[in-house]
């Protein structure tokens, strides 16, 4: 297993300026974080950053997301699902620059973006489509896809395992791997452990992000962290548990994510807490 924590908490794009967070982390135990590859223009710049935390001894998963309705999968225009295509490959481009082992995040629809109606057949086929041309690319760079289900208040195209279940079967190219958050799951799941073991037994299961309910600090909150825990140990899980929490520092996604207030005194509390939440639970599961 594996301890990462995601960059968002700070910036939607790491630099230099970074390296004292980054150093930070790394003394506090964390195996690596998980970087927003949001700016896909420039591939160097994440290979300048992939040297810096190969220095600091820091591996890296990444974080993407769909920009807008021009780079929409599930769009009924195609220059908008190839504006998807283009997008996506650009950030396995970025990734791989990076050195990034798993392509985490809600790559299948622009967040906030709803038609009012519950998802199509047309629109799970035009995604499912997308995802065809591009899974092949991102596993040829030896990239592990985490695709995550949101909320209903972010997304509406996936919501919970079961939907990401039924959609890696639609999507038919192999393993897609699907990303298990305690934060969606404590929304939308009756039961998060259980629709957790489901994601397991499908083979589909490939990443995780330990988020609290109020997207705050891991243990403050009710969020089932902790059984999620001793339940990924149990299942024999040995991946990636990263820590997902939001703040007011990247004003886009705040509003993207309804964060209108503050959860925690400070960012150290939420990377500290974290890690000592998630190192005593999996010692004791």
């Amino acid at each position: 297993m594996k301890i990462g924590m995601n960059l968002l908490l700070w910036t939607g794009h790491v630099t230099e300026e970074h390296v004292p967070i980054l150093q930070a982390l790394k003394a506090t135990g964390f195996d690596g974080v998980e970087v927003p590859v949001f700016d896909v223009s420039d591939a160097g710049h994440y290979r300048a950053l992939a040297a810096i935390l190969d220095d600091l001894g820091l591996e890296r998963t990444v974080v993407a997301i769909m920009p807008d309705e021009a780079h929409s999968p599930i769009s009924p225009d195609a220059a908008s699902r190839q504006g998807a295509v283009d997008h996506l490959r650009r950030v396995i481009d970025c990734t791989g620059a990076l050195g990034g082992q798993v392509i985490a995040g809600p790559w299948f629809q622009p967040l906030g973006v709803f038609t009012g109606e519950k998802p199509t057949e047309a629109e799970l086929d035009r995604c499912a489509e997308v995802h065809r041309e591009v899974l092949p690319v991102m596993r040829g760079a030896g990239i592990t896809p985490g695709l995550e289900p949101l909320n209903r208040f972010e997304a509406h195209l996936l919501n919970t395992c079961d939907q990401a279940i039924a959609y890696a079967e639609r999507v038919g190219e192999g393993d897609i791997g699907v990303l298990y958050d305690t934060f969606h799951a404590h929304i939308e799941e009756k039961d998060p452990i259980a629709a957790l073991h489901a994601l397991h037994a499908s083979g589909n299961l490939a990443h995780v992000h330990i988020s609290e309910n109020d997207r705050g600090t891991p243990g403050r909150g009710h969020a089932k962290i902790r059984e999620t825990i001793a339940a990924l140990k149990a299942l024999g899980y040995d991946d990636w548990l990263t820590i997902e929490a939001f703040g007011r520092g990247v004003p886009d996604l705040a509003a993207a994510t309804r964060v209108w207030r503050d959860f925690f005194a400070s960012e150290d509390e939420v990377y500290t807490e974290g890690y000592d939440l998630i190192r005593r639970c999996w010692d004791a599961a």
